[in-house]
């Protein structure tokens, strides 16, 4: 019901958060909670969305094969991992410090909302991007107990990029969202001006995540990132040009998936590097 692999889109994010507040390696417990509080609200939010749409699921072509609507998983089973979800995220954020544990509310109104906006506003994807950008932004709150300028626009860029590339993943529900009256981008602007959207959403988050690299002082391998990740959303925005349908999952998942792991993987290894240096 809820694939491990899409993990890869915020958890990155998360721990660069966690790492570029403490300029390194935390504490190894700090990390632990911090994974662990990610996977409680990802599994709290995913099985949330499956039991809100349930009904829509199952008469959407695209979706009738997922585990709630097909009878895999029964909504008592569902109810269940919720609540377990929702427990696990308390207890990391408790033990993370007292103002994540004070967000907690904040962080469960914006992932659990998420699941009801396309019922009253094609905003659901900045929502969704606003979910997302609560990993790095949390991360960085559970290791330096504030909110300082950098992760603001290092979130930003979090949430820009989410909201364009599931602008994209809506074009294949277009027909069906107009159908039921639901809201999207792509059901209320079209597909050629909500491409044009979603592009400039990426240069938002490109722009974002360049002025993280200059508050940062980053030096030579995350700005290799930064350029990498510029070249794969170029790719992602090239593939989908016309509305195609048929690159959609290439463009949402095989290409959204590198975007946090090489912008990380930029900051971890200048760090490894400069500790290596005399």
């Amino acid at each position: 019901m809820i694939k491990f692999e899409h993990t890869v889109f915020a958890l990155p994010f998360a721990l660069l958060g966690g790492l570029a507040t403490y300029r390194g390696t935390p504490p190894l417990e700090k990390v632990l909670l911090i994974l662990l509080a990610m996977v409680g609200a990802r599994t709290a939010a995913m099985t949330f969305n499956r039991l809100a749409d349930e009904d829509l699921d199952a008469e959407n072509p695209r979706t009738a094969s997922r585990a709630l609507p097909a009878g895999r998983v029964t909504r008592a089973g569902a109810y269940a991992l919720l609540g377990t979800a929702i427990i696990v995220l308390c207890l990391a954020a408790g033990k993370l410090g007292p103002l994540p544990w004070k967000l907690v509310p904040v962080a469960l109104v914006i992932t659990l909302g998420y699941s009801f906006c396309k019922r009253f506003t094609a905003f659901a994807h900045v929502i969704l991007g606003l979910s997302l950008a609560g990993a790095p932004l949390g991360a960085w709150i559970a290791v330096n107990g504030s909110v300082d300028e950098p992760v603001i626009y290092l979130a930003l860029g979090v949430l820009t990029w989410t909201a364009g590339f599931d602008i994209i993943y809506a074009l294949q529900d277009l027909d069906f969202d107009k159908d039921r009256g639901l809201h999207s981008v792509p059901s209320r602007l079209g597909p050629g001006t909500s491409l044009a959207l979603s592009r400039l959403l990426h240069l938002a988050a490109m722009a974002s995540w360049a002025v993280f690299n200059v508050r940062m002082e980053a030096h030579v391998l995350p700005w290799l990132g930064w350029c990498l990740v510029g070249g794969i959303l170029l790719r992602e925005q090239w593939v989908v040009r016309g509305a195609r349908l048929d690159r959609i999952d290439h463009a949402f998942f095989t290409l959204n998936s590198l975007v946090g792991l090489i912008f990380f993987t930029g900051y971890a290894a200048e760090w490894f590097v400069g500790r290596a240096m005399p």
